[in-house]
């Protein structure tokens, strides 16, 4: 037995609602048609209405219908066409209940029931929990800061728009605040690791929170869970790093080596725990070899060049990317360059990402060659050349990138140059390129 919405009419230019017929059919194919009574029809998509809610001009329509609404940019009333002074939606608890009715009575065989809908949380909701949170943590209250994070958990569970709201609304800070106060409690560990699991969907933390979790306390907790033997915890832990060295301070750095972060990332990434937790892991490993060279040669002892090539290779364009952007980083010393020339793959692995996968790795592909051009010998730019990377670097001058990676291209093109001019007459390019004196 099935039903079938059939929609006799839409909406007029007077925004009159005719009733729609709905078709169902018995077990013993009879067809039978039944009306439904016109303000029980949204007057969007003309359907019975499933969770009816009032707008500020008064008319109610189905939520979905209006939320969808009011997404795709629309600031009017659909009905009255006035605009809305706020978009918050009341729900319709009279017609709702009316609709319920309606669909028992024509019996529950024809019409599915329309069940009661979960009111969405709402901003006034999450400010009382961000008091709560806050003045349990100020006391130092633990088990009422518990029950607090695991309402908050809860909500989160049930659906997106309860973590948009929650996430809109401050909860990410006093999470931080909270998990700042009691970091140094290792008995305190289960309620440490929910605050990083909620802080996970709450991108972006913000300034004030990310400073609250860099306190020295906090790094060290955060860093005994990147240790964990939990996976879960050891991805979550690995997101909040990246949010701390994001702050790019020296002082972070140094606690963060002093902590064996950069041993556990580099493990995260070898065990292959998730594709979050690596591109949580490459981005914060950029960070730290980016500002401190010592760091970079530490990531080398423990076998980083060789990992980050192999997910070139073949890893999804956004881990791609990163590690690009992490051998880069380490290209910037000397020690670095030759452990990445050792690898046979790099030089047409480069050379192939070009333009190809997105505008962060082809900007990452341009500056690693040209430092391994610049600082090698001649052989470094005759590969590169081989390779087919003058017309592809061409390209790059040609296509919208920034204007950093245009000046290291046109370098790198004046290289290329000048290396063609010295093979016996393959190319005659010093006429074709003398416009190669600046980027444009």
């Amino acid at each position: 037995m099935g039903f079938l919405w059939r929609t006799r009419q839409r909406v007029s230019n007077e925004k009159k609602i005719t009733p729609v017929t709905m078709t169902t059919w018995s077990e013993s194919e009879t067809e039978k048609e039944i009306t439904i009574p016109p303000e029980f029809q949204c007057p969007i998509s003309i359907d019975l209405m499933k969770d009816p809610v009032i707008i500020s001009t008064g008319i109610t329509y189905d939520r979905e219908s209006i939320e969808t609404w009011i997404s795709s940019g629309n600031k009017t009333c659909p009905v009255t066409n006035t605009v809305l002074t706020t978009f918050d939606q009341t729900p319709n608890h009279t017609i709702r209940k009316m609709i319920q009715s309606w669909c028992v009575e024509e019996g529950s065989s024809l019409v599915q029931r329309i069940p009661t809908p979960r009111v969405p949380l709402m901003p006034r909701e999450v400010y009382e929990i961000c008091r709560k949170l806050s003045s349990a943590t100020r006391r130092g209250d633990y088990e009422k800061c518990w029950e607090v994070i695991g309402k908050i958990t809860k909500l989160g569970d049930e659906n997106e728009k309860n973590r948009k709201c929650v996430n809109e609304n401050g909860v990410g800070l006093v999470l931080c605040e909270c998990f700042e106060e009691f970091s140094g409690d290792e008995k305190l560990t289960f309620m440490l690791t929910e605050i990083l699991y909620l802080l996970t969907w709450m991108t972006p933390i913000g300034l004030e929170g990310v400073t609250k979790l860099a306190s020295a306390t906090s790094i060290c907790c955060v860093a005994g869970l990147l240790k964990s033997k939990d996976d879960l915890v050891r991805e979550n832990a690995a997101f909040v790093i990246k949010e701390i060295l994001m702050l790019s301070e020296t002082r972070i750095y140094a606690l963060a080596v002093e902590n064996g972060i950069a041993e556990a990332l580099v493990k995260l990434i070898r065990d292959s725990v998730s594709p979050n937790a690596t591109k949580s892991s490459l981005i914060a490993i950029y960070q730290m070899a980016l500002q401190n060279p010592a760091i970079a040669l530490e990531f080398l002892e423990i076998g980083l060049v060789n990992m980050t090539v192999e997910m070139v290779v073949d890893a999804e364009n956004s881990v791609c990317e990163n590690a690009l952007a992490v051998l880069d980083a380490i290209c910037e010393t000397e020690k670095g360059r030759e452990e990445v020339r050792k690898h046979a793959l790099v030089m047409p692995l480069l050379v192939k990402k070009i333009a190809k996968v997105s505008e962060l790795a082809t900007r990452s592909s341009v500056s690693m060659i040209l430092k391994l051009c610049k600082t090698g010998n001649a052989f470094a730019v005759e590969e590169v050349v081989r390779l087919g990377a003058f017309q592809k670097v061409l390209l790059v001058l040609q296509v919208g990138y920034g204007e950093e990676t245009k000046e290291k291209a046109t370098e790198l093109l004046k290289m290329m140059n000048s290396h063609m001019k010295l093979m016996s007459g393959c190319v005659d390019s010093v006429k074709e390129f003398k416009y190669l004196k600046k980027p444009f």
